[in-house]
């Protein structure tokens, strides 16, 4: 399905030139300051830079060449790392910037009276305040986010969603809700707008999608309060070492102190920079992935509550099932044909637009090849469902046939004189347990049988959910339907727990038990009854269908109103999550072999015995440095693309998680740099650099 915020690719020309341009903007301490391994790294690149000015002028503690040379990849290291936020940020500001291009400037027919027939006075739509009315008739653009009090219209939303077909949009019910910017394609709608310029839907989404808007979520901080504990550790230990150096000096007598330029290339290298330099573009990475899949998070933390969710509370209707009941089989009473059955049945259903009434029909022609008749020159008289009578059904040649609910059929014909069959209702009995809805056949007092509507489980659904339960988490279908039905349809579409004859209360209830035992619940919701629960839910997935305050309860809104989308915005997270930790792996795993590159080059003329530990034979102390620096900025850039694109999500345990984490970014951390360090010391030993 196209998505009216597409996927950019991963190198986009101009996202890259915008992102180069703000690497050097975020190079201001005030904005460094938040990221404490990068402040640190800058503050050390303003050392060794200050150094190298000192060697010029006569007083170096290093060759020049040497310490611009470490300077100069320091500040790479920093560049790189604003690189790979300015990337993602760049994203989310390339799909604002389209977002931007759809808003236009609004003329509103403001209505003084909200009815449709008043008359209406045209004014910028800048002006219209909550509660205001405005009618939206066809080739008009909505000028405000609001709720149709009146009339119903096809609305072209592909600037917000990106699908070309149009929808319904009506008063009443949960599809009431329209968006500032879409089009009325027919007929005229009367809103009443419910939110001030300046703050709708396509305002926030357009803050949403820019990175920069984007606050850090707890587990976010916590990664990096960690990472500021590890970065003040290094920085103790290396503080001492000078001491340490001068010391070993005077005792052993020979070699020379450890120079501060080397010190200051061993912080570096040892504190986790290569997470540092990445987390920032992580989080904005992940909300970059869910708005591709067309779901607008009002936060990172929802973000990322959705990868630590462990129970999805799903509806039934349109997500679980294809959300209209089928009819699938015809049961005829005794000394009844089943084909006579399906014949009454057809004609009964004829007029009937609905999709059970259209799927008996189609049954009735799929198993009898019974084709429908022109009932007009039959002069059929046609009863429509009440919900007084529970019944539909037509009138024909002195026939008085009728389909509906069992009791109400069988009132029907025990007032025509007949008698309810012994067979059908065990037949009634039967299909209810078994999960599907019996609706009754009788020709006038003559009971003919059962027609068995069942609700269709959604192919693959059964697969998806062994999936969720093998990533820990529990599924729980919501309905409206009777207990018999709900477990029926429970077993066959493999959820783990169902809530039937659920109410706005009973949802609410439940997710509040399921929290106080220490649970994390997600779950998707489209009408105004669904809005405590969503408000409650630390995932709350709105339908951008449903009504405004579904939307305002929510912390997601899915442009595509899908909602099997829940599924989907788990993974996401889980894939944010996976990706941080998979990376931050990696980044305190390759500092093993920074120590066998640096370490031995610092103190090896001072004690030759630590040559044992040159396990790579770098070919100088100095190219021993300058290796692992350069690997330490490179390989910022080299996983960029990872941070941005995310690591590739499989359902699988936190168990298994964590050893193929250990296995292949732990096993793979520590390989890395031993591979790269030889590599870029062979490389400058070639060009005679070292």
């Amino acid at each position: 399905m196209p998505s009216r915020v597409q996927a950019l690719k991963l190198f986009e020309p101009a996202i890259v030139r915008r992102a180069i341009l703000d690497s050097f903007a975020k190079l201001d301490p005030r904005h460094q300051v938040r990221n404490p391994v990068m402040f640190v790294t800058e503050v050390v690149s303003l050392l060794t830079t200050c150094l190298f000015v000192q060697a010029l002028l006569g007083h170096g503690e290093a060759p020049a060449g040497f310490i611009l040379a470490v300077s100069a990849w320091l500040w790479f290291t920093v560049l790189f790392a604003n690189f790979a936020e300015a990337m993602a940020e760049g994203r989310g500001k390339a799909q604002a910037d389209a977002l931007r291009r759809s808003r236009k400037q609004l003329v509103a027919k403001y209505l003084a009276e909200p009815r449709h027939g008043a008359g209406w006075a045209p004014i910028p739509a800048q002006m219209l305040h909550r509660r205001d009315a405005v009618l939206v008739e066809a080739g008009d653009i909505i000028p405000c986010d609001g709720e149709v009090i009146e009339g119903i219209a096809s609305v072209d939303e592909s600037v917000i969603t990106g699908e070309s077909a149009p929808v319904i949009r009506e008063s009443g019910g949960d599809r009431s809700a329209v968006t500032a910017g879409t089009r009325v394609l027919s007929d005229w709608l009367v809103v009443s707008v419910m939110a001030e310029a300046g703050e709708t839907f396509l305002d926030r989404m357009i803050a949403m999608v820019e990175g920069a808007k984007r606050q850090r979520t707890p587990n976010e901080i916590a990664l990096s309060i960690l990472l500021a504990a590890l970065t003040i550790v290094f920085l103790l230990a290396v503080a001492t070492l000078l001491p340490f150096s001068l010391y070993s000096v005077k005792v052993a007598g020979q070699g020379l102190p450890t120079t501060v330029t080397v010190l200051v290339a061993l912080l570096v290298c040892l504190i986790p920079t290569t997470i540092g330099g990445l987390l920032s573009a992580i989080g904005i990475a992940g909300m970059d992935r869910m708005i591709q899949a067309n779901v607008i998070a009002t936060s990172g933390r929802a973000v990322e509550a959705a990868g630590d969710v462990d129970v999805l509370l799903l509806d039934k209707t349109g997500t679980i099932t294809l959300g209209n009941r089928q009819a699938t089989a015809f049961v005829p009473a005794a000394r009844v044909r089943e084909e006579e059955l399906a014949d009454a049945a057809q004609l009964a259903s004829l007029a009937d637009e609905t999709p059970e009434g259209r799927s008996i029909v189609v049954l009735a022609k799929e198993r009898f090849g019974l084709r429908g008749r022109d009932v007009q020159s039959l002069g059929a008289t046609f009863v429509p469902f009440s919900a007084q009578t529970r019944m539909s059904g037509v009138n024909l040649d002195g026939r008085q046939i009728r389909k509906g609910a069992a009791d109400a059929v069988e009132a029907f014909v025990t007032a025509q004189g007949g008698a309810f069959d012994g067979s059908v209702r065990a037949s009634v009995d039967r299909i209810a347990k078994s999960g599907g809805t019996p609706l009754v056949v009788a020709d006038g007092p003559r009971v003919l049988g059962v027609i068995q509507l069942k609700d269709i489980v959604k192919g693959g659904i059964h697969e998806r959910f062994a999936e969720l339960r093998t990533m820990g988490i529990k599924t729980v279908m919501i309905t409206g339907d009777n207990p018999l039905t709900a477990a029926a349809i429970a077993a066959e579409a493999g959820v783990d727990d169902f809530l039937a004859e659920a109410t706005p209360e009973t949802k609410l209830r439940l997710i509040r038990e399921l929290q106080s035992g220490g649970r994390l619940v997600a779950m998707t919701g489209d009408g105004t009854n669904d809005a405590p629960a969503l408000a409650q839910a630390d995932v709350a997935v709105a339908m951008n269908s449903g009504t405004q305050a579904a939307k305002e309860a929510g912390n997601m809104v899915d442009l595509d109103s899908n909602p099997t989308k829940l599924i989907e915005v788990v993974e996401i997270g889980k894939q944010l999550l996976m990706t941080r930790g998979s990376l931050t792996t990696f980044s305190i795993a390759n500092d093993v072999a920074k120590y066998f590159a640096i370490i031995p080059a610092m103190f090896v003329a001072t004690y030759p015995q630590l040559g044992a530990l040159n396990v790579m034979r770098l070919a100088t102390p100095a190219s021993a440095v300058m290796s692992a620096v350069i690997f330490n900025a490179l390989i910022i850039i080299a996983l960029i693309p990872l941070a941005l694109r995310g690591v590739e999500y499989r359902p699988i345990g936190a168990a298994a998680l964590l050893r193929r984490n250990l296995l292949i970014y732990g096993l793979g951390g520590i390989v890395a740099p031993f591979v790269g360090i030889k590599a870029i010391d062979l490389l400058l030993e070639l060009l005679h650099l070292a």
